[in-house]
């Protein structure tokens, strides 16, 4: 029975991950059913797929509250007069053009999902190009690029990033102390290319950013008080660990979200249905299912036995390791979505070191708090940087890749697979060699 429990969870998995790279199932139905798979063949009780879930809450508190506290200031059109005026600055010049979505796309995302800040910025990029003649499609490419590599900055800025950092117990602070550097490096890769990906958007200078109406600031006053709340947020994910009484970063996210709602309610900008009805609930359901697909992939032991490969390959050669799992999980995450990926990744590593005897058995258990030894550590910077920046790689390697195509397409664009890829492929690998060449200075020498 084992045995068949383990074939029955490893199919479901890999046609799942099938389904979601074909797109012949929205990704969050495929993870969906995949987990119900596992509850209805036994292979686990529901009462055991909600305990899976529940491990993993951080995770789904975190993204939950930002998701709302983003949403309750929605009606201040605070980003689409933050979009207005990247162009109006840009005076014309196409290079101050790609330059300023850079920067307006790259502080947004150290703060806010990368997926987030998509959906949010995206939609208003076609219509502000149309307006000065640009084509908007190379515009929304590299918002994208630039909202994965962002991602890195901080330990909330892509699901990759804060999904090993909870598995290994890092805290926003140590991340800011040890793997900042990396994003800003991965950030400035792109700035680098700019002219090799978009010559001729480089070098164009364009008309109508004088006669450009930009858009106007709502409810001023709300908008004074939520700046208020969104520092004190972010002071608290940076400080909040290291309080007499902690505050986790997940914490911190649903007590902005709550403020938020009261203050969007109190002040009647917008109703809590509302907000409540416009959250990525879709996102929400597949970080949960994926959840439970790798809680079944754990209990039948497929990851116990794919460790002990790992173990034989590698031994206890930690630089061969780091440089084998960027790039394998860089190309891996160029193809397949990065979150399943890294929820199944830090079992397996975890499974891994304790069979060469890096870590101790009570390292293993999910509720364990304290840290890793400090030598294992780059192994899993190493899956972090890869699975994030692999979703460069190609137009289903992220999230937010998906979410910029299907703006483009709502305004008449396309960004089709091979097009995405013209950019992606070059921009990933340059950026997987940086990252390499970090790791191995700052972590492996």
């Amino acid at each position: 029975m084992d045995n068949l429990h383990a074939l029955i969870t490893t199919s479901t998995f890999f046609i799942v991950i099938l389904a979601i790279v074909s797109e012949k199932l929205h990704l969050m139905i495929a993870a969906f059913l995949g987990a119900l798979v596992l509850v209805f063949t036994h292979v686990m009780t529901l009462t055991e797929a909600i305990g899976y879930i529940s491990h993993s809450y951080s995770t789904l508190a975190l993204f939950f509250g930002i998701m709302v506290l983003v949403r309750a200031f929605e009606p201040t059109q605070i980003f689409s007069y933050l979009a207005g005026q990247m162009v109006k600055l840009s005076r014309g010049s196409g290079k101050l053009l790609l330059l300023g979505i850079v920067a307006i796309t790259t502080p947004i995302c150290a703060v806010l999902p990368n997926a987030t800040t998509v959906m949010l910025l995206a939609p208003l990029i076609p219509p502000l190009a149309q307006d000065i003649g640009v084509d908007f499609v190379p515009l929304l490419i590299l918002m994208v690029l630039v909202s994965n590599s962002a991602g890195l900055l901080t330990l909330i800025g892509d699901p990759a990033t804060f999904i090993v950092g909870d598995g290994i117990n890092i805290t926003f602070v140590q991340y800011l102390q040890r793997l900042s550097l990396g994003g800003v490096l991965a950030v400035l890769t792109i700035t680098c290319l700019l002219p090799v990906l978009f010559p001729k958007i480089w070098k164009a200078q364009f008309k109508g950013h004088e006669t450009l109406k930009l858009p106007t600031i709502n409810h001023p006053k709300v908008l004074a008080v939520g700046s208020v709340i969104v520092v004190f947020v972010l002071t608290l994910f940076v400080i909040g660990e290291s309080l007499p009484i902690p505050m986790q970063p997940a914490a911190v996210a649903l007590l902005g979200a709550g403020l938020a709602l009261l203050l969007a309610h109190q002040t009647k900008i917008d109703t809590v249905n509302n907000i409540m009805k416009d959250v990525d609930w879709t996102t929400l359901i597949f970080f949960m299912s994926t959840f439970v697909l790798i809680g079944g992939l754990e209990k039948t032991g497929v990851v116990r036995h794919i460790s002990l490969l790992l173990a034989a390959i590698l031994g206890q050669n930690i630089v061969l390791g780091c440089l084998l799992l960027m790039i394998l999980v860089a190309l891996l995450s160029s193809v397949v979505p990065n979150i399943p990926l890294v929820v199944a990744m830090v079992p397996l590593l975890k499974e891994y070191l304790f069979n060469i005897d890096l870590i101790s058995a009570d390292m293993l258990n999910p509720n364990f708090s304290g840290q890793l030894p400090p030598v294992v550590l780059p192994l899993f910077y190493a899956m972090m940087f890869g699975a994030t920046l692999g979703g460069n790689g190609t137009l289903v390697g992220a999230s937010a890749n998906i979410v910029g195509a299907g703006v483009a397409e709502l305004h008449g664009g396309k960004i089709s697979f091979h097009r995405f890829l013209r950019y992606g492929m070059p921009v990933m690998a340059v950026q997987v060699m940086v990252s390499l060449v970090f790791i191995v200075v700052v972590f492996l020498r």
